[in-house]
């Protein structure tokens, strides 16, 4: 069976961008990554796809008049590299409507935090104020609307007493390096689908294991 062809969309060092293409390169893995596309030039990410043999581009949305301009090129770079699927990994640029339309249930974004809390920005420090004892992160369908849409997957991970944003944000990430990658392969594998707004897993067994935090005795 073909795999499907993916296109990831940055605007930095790509983190996210490095675990999947770490990920496609199993031959089983039912996603390949065909083209890694930045709106920033010289985005560190690139560097990095191309070192793993990935066609790179870059589409800087300062050349365009406007965001209409800028989308309907980004959107004709990604189909010319025959592109079934996009993968927003950290692509810091917020997408109209009619972008988003034209991907309907082909994008997918991650965002570090357990959505629908603490959507856009800052996520970790509005999460250290509000005194949350779990936080995480969360693979979605993509939808006009900011950081919402149909949960595919999310990873919890707890709060220390200690935390600052650095420690919460790098222990977030590294749950975002794994949760990604396998929220990837239920979408491409055809196993998650999205129906009445709502992300169905066909096979699989979620996992049972419980994060308590504080932890019961």
């Amino acid at each position: 069976m073909a795999r499907l062809r993916v296109g990831i969309l940055i605007s930095g060092r790509g983190s996210n961008m490095r675990a999947l293409i770490d990920a496609a390169r199993d031959p089983g893995y039912p996603a390949e990554i065909a083209i890694v596309v930045s709106n920033v030039a010289g985005a560190g990410g690139l560097a990095v796809a191309s070192a793993a043999g990935i066609k790179t581009a870059t589409v800087d949305h300062k050349a365009f008049a406007g965001r209409e301009a800028f989308e309907l090129a980004l959107d004709a770079t990604l189909r010319e590299a025959d592109v079934g699927l996009v993968c927003l990994a950290g692509f810091m640029r917020l997408l109209t409507a009619g972008f988003v339309g034209k991907w309907h249930d082909r994008m997918l974004n991650i965002h570090p935090s357990l959505l629908p809390a603490f959507p856009g920005l800052d996520t970790h420090a509005r999460a250290l104020a509000e005194g949350v004892k779990i936080a995480g992160c969360t693979v979605h369908f993509v939808r006009p609307k900011m950081d919402a849409g149909p949960i595919v997957g999310q990873a919890a991970v707890p709060v220390l007493p200690d935390d600052d944003e650095a420690a919460l944000a790098a222990r977030i990430l590294a749950a975002e390096h794994a949760l990604y990658p396998a929220a990837l392969r239920l979408v491409a594998s055809g196993q998650a689908r999205v129906i009445g707004e709502k992300v169905q897993i066909g096979s699989g067994t979620p996992a049972a294991a419980m994060l308590l935090n504080p932890p019961v005795d």
